[in-house]
């Protein structure tokens, strides 16, 4: 057997067919009653097709800031496996998918238009692409399945219905109440099959010549008839509808409802046979599933009418035709700038009465914002290259800094407001007061940079020449600030001037970091550690009870080691005044471990952790002469306890050899600084 061979076979072992048959089924009208009765969802609207697909999902609830949140798990895109994921919008997409409910339960919101609202970058697109994608999978499922009619032509061929329409609605109106009856026998409200809408005119066209065909017998005119079941899909044009706006010179409303087909018009003998009509407007194709509109308020007055008569009426005016029923999800976005022209044009009103307005904002959480940017810059997808540790954060963090605005407590920063969102603690700041944070500044976050921009600025650092094998926070940062002078979006030289202000708080944020993490690493000597904290502990114990302390060479019993004690504690700010109190709570900490059985460690107490790291590094410090690292000189002895760092750097916190040589130099030329302004004072 050859390659080819080989190929082909492997391929016929994986094909389903029996899953393609049962896509494609095909029957009577009987048939497809017999599965309304069985199943009564697959006559669903369009609503409540969405928001049983969403739901279909699953949900998780979390209480955030002492409020509590759903997380529907389908806008974590298992789909397409998170490429379309969203991140830290709970809460507006809780908001939207509320409207689907409501829709769904024909509580008044299925006749709105929905508009997703917020500025650019907000992932507004996303948003629909990702409900667009879930119509389309979920109308392959089982639970999902939905179905129309084909009409059995005199010559044997099959004329599709162009709208994909419900197959009940072949049943005369005088007959409806009496199926719907037998239909929902016995059936609980939630559960029971509506017939909603009328024929399409090309549909009603075929149905009333076999009707006349047949005397009359509606009986009869369903031999004519083949159900078939239909899969959503915006490749096919089925189910799933997209307008964009043109050109205002070019607009055409017939792209929304149809148009005359001129070739057929010889045939049929008259533009108003339905035969010749074309009814592929994007309305059309997208009955019983779902239309966006991009930038919807750019669209000309006369589209913005059929789209009025769409939602509130649900139908919608083909040239030459009657009204059309249609069963959709009407989903447009919009940004802010065309937003405020619709609220200050009085003659759309009527547009704004139907419309839904769900604000999509920026996140305004600096982990979630994190994740965005990691979704697209891992390990995964980037090869060749490292991206140094605190890259991608300090670059979301710049980016949720722009969309905060400054807090009315003058005590409180900007920085510390980010990472109380974040949920840090911060002394003195409860969950009331985030939450009052949050009321004091309802606009937060629809304003701002957005991710592309940061997106953009990654990928310049990520091939520039510069960066050969790695890519620092400096880099991106600098690139970040390089593009504010052509930004497109920043209007003054204000708003760019605080972006750079922003840029240099983020900038000693990633300073205060990795002087943390070499310090970290310095004192990350287990031993050292654990004989500096028994050492304390011991020296605290004797001082707390009002003993003397035996001194471990000597083995006479001397007083506590004030000096020592009092060089851990101002390492944490520990006051001369608070001293007593601290130790007392260190003591009254280890009492309350031991009488539940677990022992103490220097870990224990994060405080006193944090304390001996810090007291350890100061007295290894002048040792490892890191300040050397700054002159070209460095002795033997002093460079072998430098790459013991450097490996707990790259072994520890994900540092490469480039990018933890290059923070031992930064770090090193801070400390380098110090010593200068210590030698000034």
């Amino acid at each position: 057997m050859g390659a080819g061979e080989q190929l082909l076979s492997m391929i016929a072992e994986v094909q389903d067919i029996d899953r393609f048959r049962e896509l494609h089924w095909e029957g009577t009208f009987t048939d497809y009653l017999d599965i309304v009765t069985r199943n009564p969802k697959v006559a669903r609207t369009a609503f409540q097709r969405l928001y049983d697909m969403i739901v279909s999902y699953g949900t998780e609830t979390y209480t955030e800031h002492r409020e509590r949140i759903t997380h529907y798990k389908f806008f974590d895109d298992p789909i397409g496996n998170g490429e379309d994921a969203i991140y830290g919008l709970d809460k507006p997409l809780m908001n939207l998918v509320q409207v689907f409910k409501s829709a769904a339960q024909r509580y008044g919101t299925e006749r709105r238009v929905l508009l997703l609202h917020g500025p650019v970058g907000s992932s507004k697109s996303t948003i629909v692409r990702l409900l667009k994608k879930g119509l389309e999978e979920y109308s392959k499922t089982e639970e999902g399945a939905l179905y129309s009619f084909s009409w059995i032509q005199e010559d044997g061929s099959l004329m599709p219905c162009p709208m994909n329409e419900e197959p009940l609605h072949l049943v005369p109106k005088e007959l409806r109440p009496k199926l719907l009856a037998r239909l929902n026998e016995g059936r609980p409200p939630g559960e029971q099959v509506y017939i909603e809408g009328d024929l399409c005119p090309a549909c009603r066209f075929m149905f009333r010549d076999f009707l006349r065909k047949s005397n009359g017998d509606w009986l009869k005119v369903l031999d004519n008839v083949r159900v078939r079941r239909v899969i959503l899909s915006e490749q096919d044009r089925t189910g799933i509808g997209t307008f964009q706006p043109k050109d205002e010179k070019n607009q055409d409303s017939t792209e929304l409802t149809g148009d005359i087909n001129y070739r057929k018009i010889a045939e049929y003998g008259s533009d108003s046979d339905p035969r010749a009509f074309n009814f592929d407007g994007e309305f059309n194709v997208a009955n019983r599933g779902l239309i966006e509109f991009i930038e919807v308020l750019k669209l000309d007055v006369a589209f913005l009418y059929d789209l009025l008569g769409a939602s509130q009426e649900h139908k919608i005016k083909p040239k030459k035709f009657p009204q059309t029923d249609i069963d959709e999800v009407i989903v447009g976005h919009t940004n802010e700038p065309e937003y405020r022209k619709l609220q200050s044009n009085e003659l759309m009103e009527a547009f704004r009465d139907r419309t839904v307005k769900i604000d999509i904002p920026y996140v305004t959480k600096w982990s979630d914002e994190i994740k965005i940017y990691r979704r697209d810059y891992n390990k995964e997808k980037i090869r060749g290259k490292h991206i140094a540790p605190h890259t991608i954060e300090m670059a979301a963090m710049w980016a949720v800094l722009t969309r905060l605005e400054e807090p009315k407590k003058a005590e409180l920063t900007l920085l510390q407001k980010l990472k109380l969102y974040d949920g840090k603690t911060l002394p003195g700041y409860t969950e009331d007061n985030i939450r009052e944070l949050r009321a004091e500044a309802p606009r937060e976050g629809m304003e701002g940079i957005s991710p592309r921009y940061v997106q953009d600025k990654i990928s310049n650092a990520l091939v520039s020449d510069v960066s050969t094998t790695c890519v620092n926070p400096f880099m991106v940062l600098n690139e970040l600030e390089q593009g504010l002078m052509h930004h497109s979006l920043i209007t003054s030289d204000e708003q760019r001037k605080k972006y750079r202000e922003l840029l240099q708080v983020v900038k000693g944020e990633y300073e205060d970091i990795v002087k943390s993490e070499v310090q970290r690493a310095i004192s990350a000597d287990e031993e050292a550690l654990q004989r500096l904290a028994a050492n304390y502990i011991d020296n605290v114990k004797a001082y707390t009870q009002r003993e003397k302390v035996k001194n471990r060479f000597t083995g006479q019993d001397e007083e506590p080691d004030e000096r020592l004690m009092r060089s851990i504690e101002e390492k944490i700010d520990i006051p001369e005044s608070r001293k007593d109190d601290f130790r007392r709570e260190i003591m009254n900490y280890i009492g309350a471990l031991a009488l539940d059985g677990k022992p103490f460690t220097y870990k224990s107490n994060e405080r006193l952790h944090k304390a001996l790291e810090l007291k350890l590094f100061e007295d290894q410090k002048d040792s490892i002469k890191l300040t050397s690292l700054v002159s070209s000189v460095v002795d033997k002895e002093t460079q072998e306890k430098i790459d013991v760092v450097k490996k707990r750097l790259i072994d520890q916190y994900g540092y490469c050899d480039v990018c933890a040589t290059d923070v031992l130099q930064f770090v090193a030329s801070i400390f380098a600084r110090g010593d200068v302004r210590e030698h000034r004072r």
